[in-house]
């Protein structure tokens, strides 16, 4: 077992839910990826039937996607990987990877993040915005409702000072749509 612990990288729901414990959380940046709303959801954002979207990280070779970087003690590794990989592999759209991550303060760390399969079938990049809205604005899945998602995500990077102007644009575009 490593003496280091384990980083994980979160850009999406993982920034207001991680699920697991950790010993630190820090502001974090990826290079070469984008977050993005690239994913067909059809398990916790949607159906299989009516999918919905949810956040990925697409390769983007001139990108940068802020985010948030989660410190797991050793003693944790084993637990916290089972539970991403139940929750992050449940349909192999996701890779796992793990990639070099800038913490606040400058330090780089290897992280485990998930990046989309641009080859999986759920992969949609570049949907346009207002396509992405009203996807959002009407899908559910078990885990609730894809606005939920949006919205929760969005008011997190606010708060942690992460701007990202599409999910703003989204945002309040699907607040319009949804009344």
């Amino acid at each position: 077992m490593s003496s280091h612990p384990l980083w994980v990288f979160g850009y999406g729901s993982l920034i207001w839910n991680p699920g697991f414990d950790h010993a630190e959380r820090r502001l974090a940046r990826l290079d070469g990826f984008r977050r993005s709303f690239c994913m067909r959801s059809i398990h916790h954002r949607g159906t299989p039937e009516a999918p919905g979207l949810v956040l990925a990280l697409d390769a983007a070779p001139a990108a940068a996607c802020d985010g948030v970087a989660f410190a797991v003690p050793p003693e944790w590794r084993e637990e916290t990987l089972d539970y991403l990989r139940a929750r992050e592999l449940i349909s192999a759209a996701y890779l796992e990877t793990l990639q070099p991550v800038t913490i606040e303060g400058g330090r780089e760390v290897e992280a485990v993040t998930y990046v989309i399969d641009a080859e999986h079938t759920q992969y949609c990049g570049n949907l346009p915005l207002e396509e992405q809205a009203a996807i959002i604005a009407r899908a559910h899945g078990g885990r609730g409702p894809n606005t939920e998602y949006l919205w929760n995500t969005a008011s997190h990077l606010a708060e942690l000072g992460i701007e990202d102007p599409d999910l703003s644009w989204l945002a309040e575009r699907v607040r319009a749509l949804t009344g």
